[in-house]
């Protein structure tokens, strides 16, 4: 049984399947509540009638980044007490999610490893689990991801499993998961962006609407709710909320942006608080075929201006599709 106001790392083992918190169906209420919190121009999600020209099938494609945070939400029932999120890893949207479909999310420990300790600090362990999430029952988004949970009392369980490193990008393996029938002149004649050049998206925006975007995702960390819980006299801001701002400056940066098929890597570098005023620069890595259209790794840097000096507080390398 895990606890109400847990898990602690103690509370865990290898190859433990979590508690599913309930699906949720992704709906018109939904999207147009997110589409207010980060102000995306995604054109298959914004319009019925360009997801149909470029798909050839009715429907209205879910936000990429929004069904993360529904997600991630979910896997939350691991995360209640989280102290931080160490990485995420080998992300890969299996298939576009639409508006109406049911989503639905399994969390597995798969390793687990006692951080080092330090005097007059609780004990705490790093966790890396598997995690699969379904949309009407068919599998459509796979990753990893490794907290780092408090001990709660005792000695530490001697746990020091490998949690693994990441691998470099391979951009073809993305590539594959991008529809092969889908007709991508419907959304312009492309970019000339090329790998090197670096993008600086001058529309900066503020973070707000914190809170509700955490309950809008089922998101269970306490830390995102109660100044109490959080290292800072305020709320740490739930991190994915910097990630859909993101998405947003680069659905502006790379004309005719179809969708988001998977991240390579998504590092938060420092924390983000709500009122925060907040930049973005998307290096292109690479670029390679996909279907009809391009993949396109980016480097997306995330930075707080919060004085003279900007800070440095997300490094995330989506893989994006746009013809």
């Amino acid at each position: 049984m895990i606890p109400l106001d847990g898990p602690y790392y103690e509370d865990l083992s290898v190859g433990q399947v979590l508690p599913r918190q309930p699906s949720v169906v992704v709906d018109e209420g939904m999207a147009a509540l997110y589409q207010s919190m980060v102000g995306e121009r995604l054109p298959m999600a914004l319009d019925p009638v360009v997801f149909e020209a470029v798909a050839g099938r009715p429907g209205r494609l879910a936000s990429p980044a929004l069904v993360m945070h529904l997600s991630i939400g979910h896997s939350t029932t691991l995360t209640r007490r989280v102290i931080a999120n160490l990485f995420y890893r080998d992300l890969r949207l299996l298939r576009p999610v639409l508006i109406g479909q049911s989503l639905a999310t399994t969390v597995t420990v798969v390793a687990l490893s006692d951080s080092r300790p330090r005097p007059g600090r609780p004990h705490r362990g790093k966790v890396l689990v598997d995690i699969v999430t379904t949309a009407d029952g068919e599998p459509a988004i796979t990753y990893q991801r490794a907290p780092l949970l408090p001990q709660a009392t005792g000695e530490q369980p001697g746990h020091d499993d490998d949690l693994g490193t990441a691998t470099p990008l391979d951009l073809a393996s993305f590539a594959g998961l991008v529809p092969t029938d889908w007709d991508f002149t419907v959304l312009g004649p492309g970019t000339a962006w090329k790998p090197g050049d670096t993008i600086v998206d001058p529309a900066r925006d503020v973070v707000d609407n914190a809170l509700a975007l955490v309950r809008l995702t089922n998101n269970l960390a306490m830390v995102h709710r109660d100044a109490a819980e959080s290292p800072y006299p305020q709320r740490l801001l739930y991190g994915g909320h910097i990630v859909g701002l993101a998405q947003a400056s680069l659905s502006r940066v790379l004309p005719g942006m179809a969708t988001v098929v998977g991240w390579h890597a998504c590092d938060h570098t420092g924390p983000a608080f709500e009122g925060d005023q907040v930049s973005f620069r998307h290096t292109l890595l690479d670029v390679a075929p996909a279907g009809a259209g391009r993949a396109f790794a980016v480097q997306v840097e995330g930075f707080a201006h919060r004085s003279d000096e900007p800070k440095k507080i997300l490094d995330w390398t989506p893989i994006a599709t746009a013809p």
